[in-house]
């Protein structure tokens, strides 16, 4: 219990760290590309508009009253200028702030982006822009290299960064968890010990009892007091019993009697009573196992479970209910199922609930039906020390299903 309570809060601290992290590294990158994207932009805009203007650009020319940091990014820029013509021909009017490329690689260039139909995109390392000013269709192609290996660096070191911290985070929260949890740890270590203690002090007082009943109903006749008695010492005492034994499969250490189970035949062997006990009540249990079917395990925690889960279907199910169990063999994986019907049906609240201990979902759950909501707690117990898993689902027939999974 101790270990899962950290291993949820190591896995609850990392997710939420991850979280934050990546979102911030996602808000840093977003942001700074769509900075980039405005300059960007903005420069082929300056450039186009100068360019539509004289046929040419000039260091410094463009729009007035830019910034500073938008004329440096203008003076800094790369890019060559094209004039098209409505045959579709083009001439290069202007290369002297080219990156170096050869004609023809820019003649490629050109050609690729007026095959494509649009008015601006990007082609390789250039982003474009063709305007339309007098007559005469304009194209400007901005070189994108350097910003973009800027904005792929950002993304590269925002990513070692984010999981780096995310690492750092992690095996910081694995060594203190221990110490933040331990109030946690104290009073989950305090509170198995006041029922085991609870437990033990409790059984003296009603083998007292019992005993007393006893000598009562040597010196006076049988009464209904004395049988109503005898009923609540038998509940107290199952109730006590099964405290104590869900207080030590909470134990980390708890060590359980690992030996060849023959589950085929205890299941057999257990749910078998419960066929008489149904028929009784008016109710029909139908017991279905594939034969040899083997498990490492505590025989008689296993017992204990496959009777609770009888039980349960027992006290719970409507008059002239079919319950059913059967355990089978799919794969590598052994799958033991019970069903019945319920009395009233169960919202997904109750359902996601109904292994919490003393949890009764809806009236008929009561002490009145010998139930103390503690049944299922101690099912699912025995399941994961035998390191299986529990899964409990309904249908639109008022079904309930109990799903047990082992491997094999």
């Amino acid at each position: 219990m101790i270990h899962g309570i950290r291993r949820k809060f190591i896995l609850i601290a990392v997710a939420v760290l991850s979280v934050a992290m990546v979102t911030l590294a996602a808000v840093i990158n977003v942001s700074n590309w769509i900075q980039v994207r405005g300059e960007i932009g903005e420069t082929l805009a300056d450039l186009a508009e100068n360019a539509g203007n004289n046929g040419k650009t000039e260091k410094g020319g463009g729009r007035k009253g830019r910034n500073r940091h938008m004329q440096n990014a203008l003076d800094e820029s790369r890019y060559f200028i094209v004039h098209i013509f409505s045959n579709g021909a083009f001439s290069i009017a202007d290369a002297s702030r080219s990156s170096g490329e050869s004609e023809e690689e820019m003649t490629k260039i050109v050609q690729e982006a007026l095959s494509s139909g649009n008015r601006t995109g990007t082609k390789g390392h250039y982003m474009y822009l063709i305007t339309e000013s007098g007559g005469k269709n304009t194209g400007v192609f901005l070189n994108i290299e350097t910003k973009m290996d800027a904005v792929n660096n950002l993304l590269l070191l925002s990513g070692i960064a984010c999981v780096g911290g995310i690492l750092i985070a992690s095996l910081l929260v694995l060594i203190f968890s221990k110490k933040a949890i331990q109030p946690l740890i104290r009073n989950a270590v305090q509170q198995k010990q006041f029922i085991t203690d609870a437990g033990h002090e409790l059984k003296t007082p009603l083998t007292v009892i019992s005993a007393n009943m006893d000598a009562l109903e040597l010196k006076t006749a049988p009464n209904e007091w004395i049988d109503s008695t005898r009923e609540q010492l038998s509940g107290m005492g199952s109730l006590v019993n099964n405290m104590i034994y869900l207080s030590r499969m909470d134990e980390d250490g708890a060590a359980l009697a690992r030996e060849d189970v023959d589950l085929s035949e205890l299941v057999q062997q257990e749910a078998g009573p419960f066929q008489g006990m149904a028929d009784f009540m008016g109710k029909t249990m139908e017991i279905d196992t594939e034969n040899g079917i083997r498990i490492q395990g505590d025989r008689q925690a296993l017992g204990r479970m496959v009777n609770q889960l009888c039980d349960n279907a027992i006290k719970y199910s409507p008059d002239g209910d079919l319950i059913r169990v059967s355990l089978k063999k799919c794969g590598r994986e052994i799958r033991l199922t019970e069903e019945n019907r319920l009395k009233e049906p169960l919202s997904k609240d109750a359902l996601s609930h109904l292994f919490d201990r003393f949890y009764r979902p809806d009236a008929s759950r009561s002490r009145a039906s010998g139930g103390y909501g503690i049944g299922l707690s101690m099912v699912k117990a025995i399941v994961e020390k035998h390191d299986g898993q529990i899964k409990v689902e309904t249908d639109e027939e008022n079904h309930i299903r109990f799903i047990i999974c082992f491997n094999s």
